[in-house]
């Protein structure tokens, strides 16, 4: 087995200039599936309220939620990191409240590391979190959590006011002690220069080539997710059709009485048999 990959593999990483792997999972079987692949880092993220329970937006996703499907998660992996997302409202009250969190995820979840949205406003937050020895991840740009605020899901940072804040709020989270940030829906050169202005890594989404590292949501990537297809989505495998022809054969098969076939059955001693009737 290959070197498991944690906090110092992010910095490592950063340091040789090699790209690092992120995808969302949410279970223990595709978790197994993606650590086999050689993944870096598994993201617990609260996008399982919109593509694993339904919901409109990830707002609605609890901590109950997330720890259940983080714990799932990691017993599915023995090199990947796992970093799980802290929801809505977990963090926003106080330091107190959010190390508690924070703490539960990491004891109850297992989870390696915490991912948290936004700059100066919750520094005060990572900094408590840090200081209880809990790894953070930071999150900037389009952050879903603040979509009302945002007035819906926008590429962020296209302003000079915008895009100063967004550099000025990652240097700030560095120096709270963030191990990583993610850069979700900003331009591309921008990201380019908050990459280069850092001495920890930034992971893209939406955000360019110039990242340290990409992630995406796995559900978007194997083309399972046809609610909504952002721009920055690349689909790898088209799953949504290969799954519903295999139910689609299934459900002919069962109503045509071909499955279960003989091979899919087992026997029974025929003077056993004749025994019973």
């Amino acid at each position: 087995m290959e070197k498991k990959f944690t906090v110092s593999s992010f910095h490592e990483a950063k340091m040789a200039g090699d790209k690092i792997s992120m995808l969302t999972a949410y279970d223990y079987s595709t978790a197994k599936l993606l650590d086999d692949a050689g993944i870096d880092c598994l993201l617990v993220g609260d996008s399982l309220g919109m593509v694993m329970l339904g919901y409109e937006d990830t707002l609605q996703v609890t901590m109950d939620d997330i720890i259940h499907h983080t714990r799932a998660v990691a017993r599915g992996v023995k090199r990947a990191m796992v970093v799980a997302d802290m929801p809505f409202l977990s963090y926003h009250i106080s330091a107190e409240e959010s190390v508690r969190n924070a703490g539960r995820l990491i004891q109850e979840g297992k989870a390696h590391a915490v991912k948290l949205e936004g700059g100066r406003d919750v520094i005060d937050k990572v900094s408590a979190i840090v200081k209880a020895q809990i790894p953070v991840m930071g999150h900037l740009g389009l952050t879903p959590q603040s979509v009302n605020m945002f007035g819906g899901f926008k590429v962020q940072g296209k302003s000079e006011e915008q895009a100063r804040k967004i550099i000025e709020d990652a240097l700030l989270l560095q120096e709270a002690g963030v191990f990583a940030i993610v850069l979700e829906c900003v331009p591309e050169k921008l990201a380019k220069i908050i990459t280069e202005k850092l001495q920890i890594p930034t992971i893209g989404i939406g955000a360019g080539k110039f990242c340290d590292g990409q992630v995406l949501v796995i559900q978007d990537m194997l083309g399972m997710y046809s609610d909504f297809k952002p721009k920055f989505v690349k689909q790898y495998a088209g799953l949504s059709h290969v799954i519903k022809d295999a139910v689609k054969t299934y459900a002919k098969e069962v109503q045509e009485a071909q499955f279960p076939g003989n091979e899919h059955t087992f026997t029974i001693n025929q003077e056993v048999l004749e025994k019973l009737y």
